[in-house]
């Protein structure tokens, strides 16, 4: 069995100062490590690289914009953004990442794949719950058949679930959670078993919703344990205060492993969903970290904040759900009439005017294990796509004047990229669209329970894999909110999953998301850019990070 050590990463220079408050239930990179087959593998861990002569400010506390209230702080049910950035403080999983998104040891110090489906990974034995006591391989297990448990219907026990051994039949009933395919071999070393070669497993894992969970925290507060003073947490901070649509507060956790090397001793997070007021905050420096320029201000604050300024682009997707199963909507020539007639390119250089890349599929550029596919209409003249769509509408029954009803979260920038996509549907094709904003977490409910005809939407990445963009068009998946469902699409998926030749996984991959796409359960708008502006005294930000995932504990305030 092969050994693997990668050498420490050397402090390097960072700028100086992209999850914002999208339904966009995560992201992870993939470590090229990985590609070393049934091999060892061993990191350099680390928390904050502060960089030689870097003199840190005497006051580390931090204050970052979160884009909306969190709907749980229980990491088994996170699901939106804002949740897992908190989580992600708060509780560590078996890796994690570092800021340019590459994978780091977490709880675990170092894994090896036995073989294409069994994994081994060891504890370090200094990692500590916040209460002082030892994290073990049990409290990993716990977790993991806490989320498939269907008694519990975690919102995301299908999207990571799937990947354990039996996961997906726990999760429909047919057996129980003590066949989960995780194991305590000891309090130090755990089995992970997967129904199908998983070779992005240790990036998966960092997610902290396949993390440990404290069972006696949870057995003597049921649904409050989550709450300050009850919540017993293994992150590299603890909650503090939770003042709800106000603010939360962490604090630096005295028992983290590796709590010598995280430079903050609090973090703040503001639930503030309009970006203007998010900027105004900023500006007056009562926020260091913002979510998200407003849309159409980049060209003037890239100007005006030359050194707070960043841009960069992430495997995200910004899309529109269609209500597959609304009376209109089931139709699929409506939806590709829709999906037609919107002009990406005056979308993006226009509307959001910050560096976006128009789509035309589900999957972003730089994901692995898919090609990016477009429509063929993608290229053709707009008079040549308006005139095909009123054919459609005209085939399906739909005259000028029907009214579409569309459902957002209260923010100006969707509120920009939903007014142009209605009047796009007025001018081209003469349909009235109603628009309704709402908090993000009603938003998130009418989108899960069907409650809504077309939604805005947006997906960041779990992990650096086509799948975790084809469980937004999967049949069953709990965050496909379009309910479709695409057999032959599916078929085309599990047999990826049996394969070992990762050419033809691409291949089965990229051919399931264009069948899939075919059937137009969604419109797909743009490739996310986060546009935001940083305080150039936070340090430790970086421009390389294809997740917008920035723990809390990578960060450092300078001396300004």
């Amino acid at each position: 069995m092969t050994f693997f050590v990668v050498p420490a990463i050397q402090p390097v220079h960072r700028a100086r100062a992209p999850r914002s408050g999208h339904s966009m239930p995560r992201r992870r990179a993939v470590s090229a490590i990985l590609a070393a087959a049934f091999g060892a593998v061993a990191l350099c861990a680390q928390a904050a690289i502060v960089p030689p002569g870097v003199q840190l400010a005497a006051k580390q506390e931090l204050v970052r914009n979160n884009a909306s209230e969190v709907e749980t702080l229980d990491p088994n049910f996170v699901e939106s953004v804002p949740a897992n950035n908190v989580s992600e403080d708060l509780f560590e999983g078996l890796t994690a990442t570092d800021p340019d998104g590459n994978v780091q040891p977490g709880v675990a110090e170092k894994w090896e794949q036995k073989d294409p489906t069994t994994w081994i990974f060891h504890l370090r034995k200094n990692a500590k719950w916040s209460n002082g006591e030892a994290v073990t391989a049990n409290d990993f297990v716990y977790g993991c058949q806490r989320l498939v448990d269907p008694k519990l219907a975690s919102p995301s026990a299908g999207t990571f679930g799937k990947f354990l051994l039996n996961g997906a039949e726990i999760i429909a009933g047919k057996k129980p959670v003590s066949e989960l395919g995780v194991r305590a071999i000891d309090a130090n070393t755990l089995e992970v078993k997967t129904p199908y070669p998983v070779p992005f497993l240790a990036s998966l894992v960092s997610n902290t919703t396949l993390g440990p969970v404290n069972k006696a925290a949870v057995e003597k507060y049921g649904r409050d344990w989550t709450k300050p003073g009850k919540i017993v947490s293994n992150g590299a901070f603890v909650l503090k205060e939770w003042q709800v649509n106000s603010k939360l507060v962490l604090v630096k956790n005295p028992n983290y492993w590796d709590a010598s090397r995280v430079p903050l001793t609090q973090v703040t997070y503001l639930p503030v969903e309009d970006e203007n007021s998010d900027l105004k905050l900023f500006q007056s420096g009562e926020n260091d970290f913002m979510m998200q320029l407003p849309s159409g201000t980049y060209a003037k604050y890239k100007q005006q904040f030359p050194a707070d300024i960043k841009n960069s682009p992430i495997l995200g997707l910004r899309y529109y759900s269609f209500n597959n199963k609304d009376p209109l909507l089931k139709d699929v020539r409506v939806r590709k009439a829709l999906s037609m007639v919107i002009d990406r390119d005056i979308l993006a250089q226009r509307v959001t005017a910050d560096g976006q890349i128009p789509s035309y599929g589900v999957m972003p550029k730089g994901i692995k294990g898919a090609d990016v596919t477009a429509y063929d209409w993608s290229t053709w003249p707009m008079a040549k796509r308006v005139e095909e769509a009123k054919k459609l509408l005209a085939e399906a029954g739909v005259k000028p004047g029907t009214k579409l009803r569309f459902a957002m979260n209260t923010s100006e920038y969707h509120k920009k990229m939903a007014i142009f996509a209605a009047s796009e549907w007025k001018t081209k094709l003469g349909l009235d669209t109603e628009i309704e904003a709402m908090e993000f977490k009603v938003l998130i409910k009418k989108r899960h329970t069907g409650d809504y005809q077309i939604a805005r939407n947006g997906w960041t990445a779990d992990y650096n894999d086509a799948t975790t963009f084809l469980t937004l068009v999967q049949c069953n998946s709990e965050q496909n909110d379009n309910s479709s469902c695409n057999p032959k699409a599916d078929a085309l998926i599990k047999e990826a999953n049996a394969t070992t030749d990762q050419a033809k996984r691409t291949q089965l991959q990229t051919e399931a998301a264009k069948l899939a796409m075919d059937d137009y359960p969604m419109l797909p708008l743009l490739q996310y850019t986060l546009v935001r502006l940083v305080k150039s005294y936070v340090g430790g930000y970086s421009l390389k990070n294809p997740l917008d995932r920035y723990s809390s504990k990578d960060l450092y305030i300078v001396k300004h």
